[in-house]
């Protein structure tokens, strides 16, 4: 009998407009083997491995005439299991007018104290829980069922193409009550009481378009908690790149040290799993085009190592030229190797990998459908 490695491998999930894919290495990342389609002709927005156990996969999907839902399975895919009552909004009064989830849009696992409590994110905007690892959920009506909901989205609901999302669910390593989330647009809010009630936290952002009330008018993109140090916050901003660290309340712009010629607008973010003050982004045109492209078709990712203060280019063995295409907000990670492997997924298609922190970059996969999420899990 051959010997385990005491190394874990690496998976890396990728969720398009036309089904899921998996590919996975060994700890060395130097082959890569590619798995799926899974849902093949379903839009997956999110496809995540719960760190908890190492083996539960969750996939939010929107699977045509028959809506959105969420997949489980607990053998890295090679069965799933839908949800038994998947996410959904309160219904309304007899004669009222209620709200009906588009699409589950981002996935979170619990605390680590919580076994089996996910958290779901969705379009429109609104926050579900599961505490049977995805098997059922509950909306979380400190938030659904808000009377400031429609003032936390106010006149900013369009600005999302395809809809508002609530993104970035976040959950304090030390305090599984202490709840962060994006949303857009709407802003970015913060709970003390697992969901019970909700405020703002927007201070120092730019915005989107004036209002008389400064807490409007926001639009994250993508925010990440750091893990080993979960006072400090990195903002991906539909206006620039920014950082908190708690418990101040005001964020500060760290992307204007970005090049101007490159601009710091864009839409992932992700953190070295270890150093709060390392991060990369993946800047997109800021300008009048839209949907979004790499500047001059040159894309690049942009690394700090010193908490937004100085920002470096990372292109090697990208495309030079010609290359227009799109990074979206959850299609960017990094995994807890050393060094860091550092991915990202395109809306041409494409999986891009460094095993070196960034410093150069190999294409995994070519010709998936346009891909929406990239996230990794040690397997």
């Amino acid at each position: 009998m051959r010997k385990k490695s005491g190394r874990a491998g690496v998976a890396v999930l990728v969720g398009t407009r036309k089904g899921a894919f998996i590919l996975r290495a060994d700890a060395a990342r130097r082959r890569w083997r590619i798995e799926g389609p899974h849902f093949l002709g379903c839009i997956v927005h999110h496809l995540v491995l719960d760190p908890r156990d190492g083996r539960t996969l969750l996939a939010a999907c929107r699977t045509g005439h028959l809506g959105p839902t969420v997949y489980r399975s607990t053998n890295m895919g090679r069965t799933w299991t839908e949800a038994k009552r998947p996410p959904a909004f309160r219904k309304a009064a007899e004669g009222g007018k209620g709200r009906a989830v588009d699409h589950v849009f981002w996935l979170t696992p619990g605390h680590a104290a919580q076994k089996g409590v996910w958290y779901a994110g969705t379009s429109p905007q609104g926050l579900v829980r599961s505490d049977d690892s995805g098997a059922t959920w509950t909306g979380v009506g400190g938030f659904n069922d808000s009377p400031d909901l429609t003032k936390w989205v106010g006149g900013a609901q369009d600005l999302t193409p395809d809809g508002g999302k609530t993104h970035s669910v976040l959950v304090d390593p030390r305090d599984p009550a202490h709840l962060y989330l994006g949303l857009s647009a709407g802003g970015f809010f913060e709970s003390l009481d697992s969901g019970a009630s909700w405020r703002r936290l927007n201070k120092g952002c730019d915005r989107v378009f004036p209002s008389a009330d400064p807490d409007e008018g926001h639009d994250p993109h993508c925010v990440r908690l750091h893990p080993a140090a979960p006072d400090r916050l990195y903002m991906q901003n539909h206006c620039g790149i920014y950082r908190i660290d708690r418990p101040s309340d005001a964020w500060s712009r760290v992307g204007r040290r970005m090049p101007k010629a490159v601009g710091d607008i864009g839409f992932p973010m992700t953190l070295h799993p270890r150093d709060p003050d390392t991060a990369w982004v993946f800047p997109m045109d800021g300008g009048s085009v839209w949907p979004r492209v790499s500047p001059d078709g040159r894309p690049a990712a942009y690394r700090t190592r010193d908490g937004g203060r100085s920002w470096q280019r990372q292109d090697r063995g990208l495309p030079r030229e010609q290359a227009w295409f799109t990074v979206k907000r959850q299609a960017m990670c990094a995994d807890d190797a050393d060094p860091v492997g550092v991915y990202f997924g395109t809306t041409s298609g494409e999986v891009w990998a460094s095993s070196d922190e960034g410093a150069g970059w190999r294409c995994l996969a070519a010709h998936l459908p346009h891909i929406y999420s990239v996230e990794t899990g040690r397997v």
